[in-house]
C-alpha cells in the first residue's frame, strides 16, 4: 500500500503512449513527433534518451516504448527488447510466419534458439520475475502460434 507521502506527491497523468520505434531512430518525425507533440512533450529530450537507451541493439531494430505523459508536460518512458515474434522471425530466417497456422509450417526454431531469446527477454522490465524455463514455455507457445 501507498504511503501518505506518495499519494500526495503523485503527479496527475495526462497520457500513456505506446509506440514502436526502430533502435537508434527516434527523430522528431512521425510517428514519434505527433505522438508526443499533442501532449506538449520535449520532443528532443525523448530522442536523445531513446537512442541513448537502445544505442547496443543493431540499428532499426523495432523497440517498444511505453511513454508516460504528465500534465505538468513531462514524462517518463520505458523501453522494452524486441518482440518475441521479431526474435522468432530472425532465428528462422522469414519474413512471416504460416499464412496457415495449424495446417502449413513456415520453418523450424531449435531449444537453443528459444534459450537465446528467453536470455535477452528476461531482462525486460515485465519478464525479470519470470524464471528462464516459463519464459521459454511462453517463447515455444509463440512459435507453435506462427507455425515457426
Amino acid at each position: 500500500m501507498a504511503t501518505l507521502k506518495e499519494i500526495l506527491t503523485r503527479r496527475p497523468v495526462a497520457a500513456t503512449i505506446r509506440l514502436t520505434v526502430p533502435s537508434g531512430g527516434a527523430r522528431p518525425a512521425p510517428p514519434v513527433g505527433p505522438a508526443l507533440g499533442q501532449y506538449r512533450l520535449n520532443l528532443m529530450a525523448f530522442c536523445k534518451d531513446f537512442n541513448v537507451r537502445t544505442q547496443k541493439y543493431k540499428p532499426d531494430t523495432p523497440m517498444s516504448v511505453t511513454i508516460t505523459a504528465f500534465k505538468d508536460n513531462t514524462f517518463e518512458s520505458t523501453v522494452k527488447s524486441p518482440s518475441v515474434t521479431w526474435y522468432l522471425k530472425k532465428a528462422a530466417g522469414i519474413e512471416s510466419g504460416s499464412g496457415r497456422p495449424g495446417h502449413v509450417e513456415a520453418s523450424t526454431v531449435t531449444l537453443t534458439h528459444v534459450y537465446d531469446i528467453a536470455k535477452v527477454k528476461q531482462s525486460d522490465p515485465y519478464c525479470q520475475y519470470m524464471s528462464l524455463e516459463s519464459i521459454c514455455k511462453s517463447i515455444i507457445g509463440t512459435a507453435n502460434t506462427m507455425r515457426t
